[in-house]
């Protein structure tokens, strides 16, 4: 699992002011106020791609597609990130103890962690991510810059 907790604050930092002017209305209230889009509405959920996942505020690699699955959730479902690419925040909102995922390059919000589901998965973890906090790029237009 390479996640890990979040202690020092992310290298890129922006006000809000500055978010506001390259994110979406939709992207700033999920990625810098910790909001989420309804399930089944992202671009992302179904996708089957080989590729890899990026944030949408920064484009910091941060899941490949290998370690994307169907989980039914209603949001894209990973195993694992790219190793350091994801910190882990205790989240206590809403009545709830949940773990926070964030980008560790701008503390953008991703969405939760869940463990011990029983899907069968190599890490028994469900990283369930807003597709708008995600930007995807296929392995074919990646060998295409090389």
């Amino acid at each position: 699992m390479s996640t890990t907790t979040q202690s020092n604050p992310p290298p890129v930092q922006k006000s809000d002011e500055e978010w506001q002017a390259i994110l979406s209305p939709e992207q700033f209230r999920i990625l810098r106020q910790k909001g989420t889009e309804p399930a089944g509405t992202g671009e992302y959920e179904h996708t089957k791609d080989d590729g890899v996942y990026s944030c949408a505020a920064c484009e910091a690699p941060l899941y490949k597609s290998t370690t994307k699955f169907s989980s039914g959730c209603g949001w894209p479902a990973f195993f694992d990130a790219i190793p350091g690419a994801v910190n882990r925040n205790e989240d206590r909102s809403y009545g709830l103890t949940r773990i926070e995922i964030t980008c560790a390059n701008c503390g953008g919000h991703l969405g939760h962690v869940f463990k011990g589901e029983g899907f069968p998965t190599p890490t028994d973890e469900r990283h369930c991510v807003n597709s708008i906090s995600l930007n995807f790029k296929t392995e074919e237009a990646d060998d295409k810059k090389a």
